[in-house]
This record gives structure tokens, sequence and C-alpha cells, in this order.
């Protein structure tokens, strides 16, 4: 019996050396992932998620990785690939919740809501910001976002094999990429409140060149408000479809074009 035991030991420590390559790769990206890695989520829940993630895609990846395991590369360097191909997947999805965020900024400097309510979550964020923040990790997590993350880190494996860093040219121009992506998306999600905030400072402009002598801004701030409220009630059912559209793409190729 010992001997069997012997004999299964080499097997038994790939096996341990391959879940730890595997946690090591959705551990970094929990560090940055919507919805599991944000700074509300208590960190047992998170650690909790990672360990069920791993037990889930250790059998699926280990028939083609358990090979690597036990030594073709040096192990430091074949650790340190893995966490840096999952910090890389977790960036890549959370610059499309920046890109939300960013929009729930615009649309509140615009609207001169930034100032109400923007404490609420630890990230210091106007409460417009907040509010899209949440209602678009409420939406991913109800589509099924823990099936998503388990395909595309099953994916990942054939864009960035394990134990091989990812090209510094490929991964700088693909962040430049990315990072300007959810500039775009951010703006083109605030529009709406842009417009109106040029047309209520251009119409703001035209009543004080005719009556100079009435204080426009303690009339037009009750109007601004309300305005930036009615119209953020009236624009978020189409806010969140397209962000969640842009999501979607992300989450089924995070290395691809944006």
């Amino acid at each position: 019996m010992i001997e069997a035991l012997a004999s299964l030991f080499p097997i038994l420590q790939g096996w341990i050396a391959l879940s730890v390559a595997v946690f090591l790769r959705i551990g970094a990206a929990f560090l940055v992932l919507p919805a599991f890695g944000e700074a509300f989520i208590p960190m047992r829940v998170r650690l909790g998620a990672a360990l069920a993630f791993t037990a889930i895609l250790v059998p699926a990846v280990g028939p083609d990785l358990i090979d690597l395991a036990p030594g073709q590369l040096p192990p430091t360097r074949f650790y340190l690939t893995e966490a840096t191909s999952g910090l890389l997947i977790g960036i890549a999805l959370r610059l499309v919740v920046h890109g939300l965020q960013i929009a729930g900024v615009i649309a509140a400097q615009a609207t001169s809501l930034s100032q109400i309510m923007g404490g609420a979550l630890p990230e210091a964020q106007p409460a417009m910001s907040n509010l899209l923040l949440l209602a678009g990790l409420t939406l991913a997590v109800m589509a099924g976002l823990h099936v998503h993350l388990a395909e595309a880190f099953l994916a990942s494996y054939q864009i960035l094999p394990a134990g091989v860093f990812p090209l510094s040219a490929d991964a700088g121009s693909w962040g430049v990429a990315r990072v300007a992506a959810s500039f775009s998306l951010a703006f083109s999600l605030a529009a709406p409140f842009l417009i109106a905030s040029l047309l209520y400072n251009v119409a703001l402009g035209v009543i004080n060149k005719a009556m100079p002598q009435l204080m426009v801004a303690f009339v037009g701030a009750p109007a601004i408000t309300f305005g930036g409220l009615f119209l953020l009630l009236v624009t978020v059912p189409f806010i969140l479809p397209v962000w969640f559209t842009a999501f979607e793409a992300a989450l089924a190729n995070p290395f691809g074009a944006p």
C-alpha cells in the first residue's frame, strides 16, 4: 500500500501544482473583476468564489496542462505567467465597467448633480455613477455572469497559454485600445446629458442677455436639478442595454478588438 501511495505521489504533486496555477490566474482576475472584485464584497466571499472557480476549471484544463505543471518551465516563471494572464482578463472587464462609471460622472457634472450623495459607496463617486454601477452589475449577475466567466477563463488558455508571457507590444497596444474604447463608451452613454446641459446653458445665456436684472442662476439651478433627475429616469432603460451589449462582447472575447 505504501508503494502504491508512493507511485501516486508524483501524479498528486502535479495536480496540486496545476491547481495552484489555475487559482493564481483566477485569483489575480478576482482582484479587479466586476461584481466579484468590488471593494464592498468581503474578502472571504471573494476567496470562496475564487476557490469554487478553481474547482470547476481544474478538471476541464487539467488534461491539457498536467504535463506543464511538474517542471517543463521554471516554477516561478510558470506561476507568474498565470497571475499576469488573470490580471489581464480582469482589467479587460473592469475597463468596461469603468466606462459606465465615467458616464455617470460626466452626466452628474453636466447636470450639476455631482455633489449629491457622493459618498454612498467606498469609492468617491457621484450618486448617479453609483446608481449606474450597481444597476449594471446587477444586470450582469442576473444574466449569468458566473457562467460566462467560467467560459472566459477556459477560452483564455487558448489565447494566453499557461507558462507563456503575453508579448509586451501586443499587451500595450491592447491596453491603449481598451482604455480608449472605455472613454468612448462613457461619452456615448452620457451624450443625452451633455446635449441637455448644452441646451440649458445656451438658454440660460439668452435669458440672462435679455433680462440682466434676473438672477438666472437661482432660477436655473432647480430646473437643471429636476431636469437631470428626469433625464436619468428616462435614459437609464436605454443606457443599460447599450452598456450590457459592450460588456457581453468583452466577456466573450476579452482580448479582441474593442
